[in-house]
């Protein structure tokens, strides 16, 4: 595990890669997108910003999409993303949705990224990042950090704990990523930038990246051409490793998300009135939640704006209609179908896990 952290002072040195970057397209339908992918070509003196030269780096290496969150240290360079051909800004509801957003991405691409802002954003992400290595995603986290002459001088800022220590993100983040930067030197910070995504792709494991919020916008010389093009490839998940990716989490808040960006996939919600793996490990009332009216959230958040079907299912006759009428005629929609189950309809295997589980939960300590 390697951390980076950039001077804050020091004069400004030149220098210059050459090489070609390619974008992919930019998919349709959101109000986030960047205008539709174009070659990339050579940037002038003015244009060869540090915001500028991540959002490249980003596109070559196969990122189309960034799932972010907008916070006041991340600002500019959300702008930066959000200007970049064949770059897509996606806003997500919070950071941990915009995290696990970023893990199903780099499942099926290869590679994701995630942009958040400091600290109450960074320790929100956090758990989405720790899932993503221990299933050995190159997932690339950005965080907007303080401004760069803030460091150092025992300043009290917001999004903190209360202390000048500005290294409390950093130290979490240690623990869960393969690589960290923290860029707070425009000298340093094409490097910088480059071996963090390099290690992400080399090591398969997320990165921390931090950028302070006064740089994305800064030109210099080590930004001015095109960058040499990135020699690892992302390794692409195949199609039984997706398949078999339960874990990824999708929250009600972010349907929105999806329905603002014209998604028309099938979401099927699971409603057995509890904790069914809970239950077969060690039952109690603390296992049984408030029911909710699933479909009734999902058309509020829906509110007539979009394409969006909801479809409340109890048996295998209603199941099977409402599948091919999410095949069908409601194809083009974002589809919810809530399936109503018991809550002790679980398999064999299941019921057999839980009770070992619990043995192994509730042995007695060794004698001392």
């Amino acid at each position: 595990m390697d951390t980076h952290i950039g001077s804050v002072d020091g004069p400004a040195s030149a220098g210059a890669n050459g090489g070609v970057v390619g974008c992919p397209a930019s998919a349709p339908g959101c109000p986030m997108a960047s205008t539709p992918a174009q070659p990339a070509a050579a940037l002038s003196a003015g244009e060869a910003s540090l915001g500028r030269h991540l959002a490249r780096r980003l596109v070559q290496v196969g990122v189309g999409d960034v799932f972010a969150v907008p916070g006041d240290f991340n600002l500019t360079l959300l702008d930066h993303l959000i200007a970049e051909p064949g770059l897509r800004l996606v806003g997500c509801c919070n950071e941990l949705n915009a995290g696990y957003a970023a893990d199903g991405y780099a499942r099926a691409r290869g590679v994701g990224a995630c942009a958040v802002t400091f600290t109450v954003g960074g320790l929100s992400v956090l758990n989405a990042i720790a899932g993503a290595y221990s299933e050995n995603l190159p997932v690339i986290c950005i965080a907007g950090g303080p401004n760069s002459n803030d460091y150092g001088t025992n300043r009290i800022l917001h999004h903190t704990i209360g202390l000048p220590d500005f290294s409390q993100e950093l130290r979490c983040f240690q623990t869960v990523t393969c690589h960290q930067a923290v860029v707070t030197n425009l000298d340093d910070a094409h490097e910088q930038i480059d071996t963090a995504i390099a290690t992400a792709l080399r090591e398969s494991k997320p990165v921390y990246l931090s950028i302070s919020c006064n740089l994305p916008g800064l030109p210099h010389p080590t930004f001015s051409r095109d960058p040499v093009p990135f020699f690892l490839s992302p390794r692409m998940s195949n199609k039984m490793g997706l398949e078999a990716a339960v874990e990824a989490t999708v929250t009600a808040q972010d349907v929105s998300t999806m329905i603002r960006c014209a998604q028309n996939s099938i979401i099927f919600l699971i409603n057995n009135g509890g904790y069914t793996i809970e239950v077969e490990i060690h039952d109690g009332p603390y296992n049984i939640i408030k029911n909710w009216n699933y479909t009734g959230l999902v058309d509020a958040i829906h509110n007539g704006e979009g394409k969006c079907w909801t479809s409340k299912v109890k048996c295998e006759e209603e199941l099977t209609t409402a599948i091919e009428t999410a095949l069908g005629e409601k194809k083009d929609c974002l589809c919810f179908i809530e399936v109503i189950a018991h809550k002790d309809d679980t398999s064999k295997e299941l019921l057999e896990w839980g009770s070992r589980v619990s043995a192994a939960n509730s042995r007695p300590p060794n004698p001392q």
